[in-house]
């Protein structure tokens, strides 16, 4: 659950570079919020470099943070203020090598 954690704080501070760290080099992102299905640090990059720079107030606050079985789930804030739950995946170097995100059930 560190990695998540690590990460949340990378989108807090609006560290695009930090946050493509965590990520495998071919890590899959699939948005339902969006529509939206991604892989690469490229298009991770181009999918996040709008999102850090046009963050709520309330942007990225944590509401709840689980372990689901090799996964974790994460409820919080998106860069909008609105609740998101994403569920992350992890390779064996503990990347993130996949990320399902969809508007929260919260």
């Amino acid at each position: 659950m560190a990695v998540v954690v690590d990460w949340l704080d990378c989108c807090r501070s609006r560290d695009l570079e930090a946050l493509l760290d965590h990520y495998a080099d071919d890590a899959r992102l699939e948005c339902a919020c969006e529509g939206s299905s991604i892989s690469g640090r490229s298009a991770l990059a181009d999918y996040w470099r709008p999102k850090l720079s046009a963050v709520a107030s309330s942007a990225f606050g944590l509401e709840e943070i689980s372990p689901r079985g090799n996964g974790v789930v994460l409820d919080y804030l998106s860069f909008e203020g609105r609740r998101v739950q994403i569920v992350f995946g992890f390779d064996a170097e503990g990347r993130i090598s996949h990320m399902r995100c969809a508007p929260s059930s919260q």
